[in-house]
């Protein structure tokens, strides 16, 4: 793999985006390796709790916009891409394994989309989260159709998807989108306490709990994510989407 780390310790396994260079921004490739991993992970019996995190200066930066050119080269380049993003979600919240996010630095766009299908999340206090898909002249993906008016409320969550205002992870806790807020350098060792923990629960209850409470009971996720795909592939195809993004800064960051 070359843009993702897998560790396991019992039955936990961690999952580190691993593009430093790029702010962990998301490109065709990270997708399809992440994929891969997440596949490997949820299929195998002895791991029952993922802990998600990035390595460098951020957790995710979005979509990769110097990359942009080419998800967009064709429309079969940029259905495979969408498709890609949205299957990360799948992966993430349609898994019987619980997922435990260590987040810091920024989440942005998709980075934040991430953060949203995790389980539990632990914040570092550096954490800087928004969507920009409104200013890009693009579309919010990862369920968040959904995910946001169910924990917010339709007003709060049209604030956050309309205006992308930067939140940080104080506000995010208020928000009650993240569980717990530490100290940078402390992140990584309460989250794999959380996931330690959480793994010592009955493997059972849990992924039923799971199971239930992402699919059984909540039939309007998967129909978010069908309807965001649709949706973002036709703004991946406007000019403006293209003028607009070419101007963002944090798809510049390196």
């Amino acid at each position: 793999m070359t843009h993702i780390l897998l560790a396991r310790e019992g039955a936990v396994a961690t999952v580190t985006l691993d593009r430093p260079e790029r702010l962990n921004a998301i490109s065709t490739s990270l997708t399809e390796e992440l994929h891969q991993v997440l596949f490997e992970v949820n299929d195998d019996p002895d791991i029952r709790v993922v802990v998600l995190n990035g390595n460098g200066r951020a957790f995710c930066a979005g979509d990769d916009l110097q990359e942009f050119g080419l998800q967009t080269a064709s429309r079969a380049a940029t259905v495979r891409h969408i498709e890609n993003i949205q299957r990360i979600t799948r992966d993430l919240m349609f898994s019987d394994k619980l997922v435990v996010g260590a987040v810091h630095g920024y989440a942005v766009g998709g980075g934040f989309e991430w953060l949203l299908n995790c389980d539990l999340v632990v914040a570092a206090d550096d954490l800087v989260a928004f969507f920009p898909e409104t200013e890009w002249g693009q579309f919010p993906t990862g369920g968040v159709t959904r995910l946001l008016p169910q924990t917010l409320g339709h007003q709060h969550a049209m604030e956050l998807l309309v205006l992308g205002e930067r939140q940080t992870a104080g506000a995010l806790l208020d928000r009650r989108l993240v569980n717990w807020v530490v100290p940078r350098d402390q992140m990584m060792a309460k989250a794999l306490s959380v996931a330690r923990t959480a793994a010592s629960r009955s493997p059972f209850s849990v992924s039923a709990l799971k199971r239930l409470m992402t699919r059984e009971i909540s039939p309007g996720l998967e129909r978010a994510l069908s309807a965001e795909e649709r949706v973002t592939i036709a703004a991946f195809g406007t000019g403006e989407a293209r003028a607009r993004s070419a101007n963002f800064p944090v798809g510049k960051k390196t």
